[in-house]
């Protein structure tokens, strides 16, 4: 079978209600085999679930036979304000708690309940993606942070049990720093993958694409082994 023959992805748009507020989410499910995990997706500040670098990487992850969920961890209103304010982009407890919503979410759907789940984080998203791993230990099986801000999650860092890549450009100098001083206090596995020549955003050529091939590598590692009961590889 050809990639033009193959059964297109599952894709379906949901609404996530998290405390008093609902949150816009896609989801999306490879169709020709069962998922061997879900990955939710934490945009970074000033951006949302339709941010085409996420969506690329989450792409990439259901070509490699991931379930996806892009969230929106702003609602509509809130985004409008934080335009003007800024007053929700940096209040990472409250979208680490958004992201802990989906999560707990997922074990009501019954083609999502039980796989293995992991965190994609980028920028801002990064340190709440760490946070509600933290707070859900025994859910979260993988983190990966694309140019992400950790350290804005200092706290609660050295509670992370989920293995985390920390991918970073390699002409991103500040990021970078952030990210060597975050893993020293990780317990857990924790990597970082440099991507020569790229800057914050990951613009340059293949650079996007390196950052796709390293997450399906790290989510295959440690959620397909969940999944099937297998060794964690851990490699500790």
């Amino acid at each position: 079978m050809t990639d033009r023959d193959a059964p297109a992805p599952v894709a379906t748009s949901v609404v996530i209600e998290a405390e008093d507020v609902r949150l816009s989410a896609d989801v999306t499910r490879p169709r020709s085999a069962a998922a061997y995990g879900v990955v939710v997706f934490a945009h970074g500040s000033g951006s949302s679930r339709l941010s085409p670098r996420n969506r690329a990487v989450a792409a990439r992850l259901v070509d490699s036979g991931l379930a996806t969920v892009l969230l929106d961890l702003l609602t509509a209103a809130e985004e409008r304000e934080d335009e003007v304010t800024r007053e929700y982009r940096f209040d990472i407890p409250l979208l680490a708690s958004r992201l802990v919503a989906a999560t707990d979410w997922l074990s009501d759907q019954d083609t999502l309940a039980g796989l293995p789940v992991g965190y994609f984080g980028a920028s801002t998203g990064a340190a709440a993606a760490l946070i509600a791993a933290a707070r859900r230990p025994d859910r979260v099986s993988a983190v990966v942070s694309r140019g992400g801000r950790p350290d804005l999650a200092e706290r609660y860092l050295d509670r992370v049990r989920a293995p985390t890549l920390l991918i970073v450009g390699g002409n991103d100098p500040l990021v970078l720093d952030l990210n060597r001083r975050a893993a020293r206090p990780m317990r857990r596995v924790a990597r970082i993958e440099i991507v020569p020549g790229a800057t914050h955003l990951f613009q340059e050529r293949g650079a996007l694409e390196r950052v796709s091939e390293l997450a399906c590598e790290w989510f295959l590692q440690y959620l397909d082994g969940k999944r099937t009961g297998g060794n964690d590889r851990s490699g500790e």
